[in-house]
């Protein structure tokens, strides 16, 4: 009865420092880790979170870019790094959902050595042709394919990523056949349409709203649930094929192990500045739309994500290695 007595206390004042600790965040400087390269969307959303944060905590948050592997070399440094709240990073899908799948040795298991924090914000990937195709609208473009199959091709950024996933689907559900072909970068794979190298992608919208506004490549569908604010005349893939939903989207993690308590005040801050109205209006005329949530809601959503492309990247035999 003692030892279970000493037990208990012990639980009760491991509990309060917990509590305290979350409190007491952030009590130092924090790293927030970009996986990728400055510049890019992921490098904008933490940059934005960070000064957002430091503004309202008067601490340093540093920015502290990462890249290589897909993001996967960034990801990991956030998985070993101590769950104390002074680390934690912005990654995508591939490195939280797809590549358990995709690769067979990874340097960390994201639904062990991850805490989930936040989805941070939806991106909608733009289905655009070649203007030399002389499609405008998704049936013609299905059309041309199924009279032509594996004549075309289509580009996008790496085996697993979400333009690769949605053509794979495309092309499942409609029957066409398009051969892929693979880029470094979504420019290059956007650029690839416009000269016609290629005749159609699946590309980030950010990447490609240049091309569409200088009508040097016809939008044809957004992968998101939603029509994009910004392309509102442009339809949603689901219009036409209900089961192609796809976001690019991107989320806060921490370290795995981190307390509860610890976790979910770092997720209500995060959740804070993405809600701030400048910080709204700057991520839409970005196309990234801002959807912070707690912490079961974004480990349910992941969750959920890879329940949707499990079977596209099983059946289709998809492999990054």
């Amino acid at each position: 009865m003692k030892k279970t007595r000493q037990a208990i206390a012990c639980l009760a004042l491991l509990a309060t420092a917990t509590a305290a600790a979350a409190q007491d965040w952030p009590s130092r400087a924090t790293t927030v880790i970009n996986p990728f390269s400055a510049g890019t969307t992921t490098d904008t959303v933490a940059r934005v979170v960070a000064e957002g944060l430091q503004k309202k905590y008067g601490t340093p948050f540093i920015v502290d870019s990462r890249p290589g592997a897909g993001g996967m070399i960034g990801t990991t440094l956030v998985a070993r790094a101590h769950p104390d709240g002074s680390t934690f990073g912005v990654s995508i899908a591939g490195p939280l959902v797809h590549n358990p799948l995709l690769y067979k040795r990874m340097a960390y298991d994201p639904a062990k050595d991850l805490t989930p924090l936040t989805l941070g914000v939806h991106q909608p990937c733009l289905l655009i042709a070649s203007r030399e195709l002389g499609v405008k609208t998704l049936p013609e473009l299905i059309d041309v394919l199924k009279k032509n199959p594996g004549k075309y091709n289509y580009s996008y950024v790496g085996n697993g990523s979400l333009g690769h996933l949605v053509i794979t689907l495309l092309a499942n559900k409609s029957g066409t056949q398009i051969v892929p072909v693979m880029y470094a970068g979504a420019v290059q794979a956007t650029t690839a349409v416009m000269t016609n190298e290629v005749q159609m992608g699946c590309l980030p919208a950010q990447a490609t709203m240049a091309q569409v506004r200088g009508d040097k490549v016809v939008p044809i569908a957004v992968s998101t649930a939603e029509r994009a604010a910004l392309l509102p005349e442009v339809p949603a893939l689901r219009e036409f094929y209900p089961d192609i939903v796809g976001s690019a989207w991107m989320g806060f993690v921490a370290p795995g192990g981190m307390p509860a308590a610890l976790a979910g005040r770092i997720s209500a801050a995060i959740g804070e500045v993405l809600r701030q109205p400048q910080v709204v209006e700057l991520l839409r005329q970005q196309l990234m739309e801002p959807a912070p949530g707690t912490p079961a809601q974004f480990k349910a959503f992941m969750q959920e994500e890879l329940a949707r492309w499990k079977p596209v990247i099983v059946d289709n035999k998809i492999t990054a290695e």
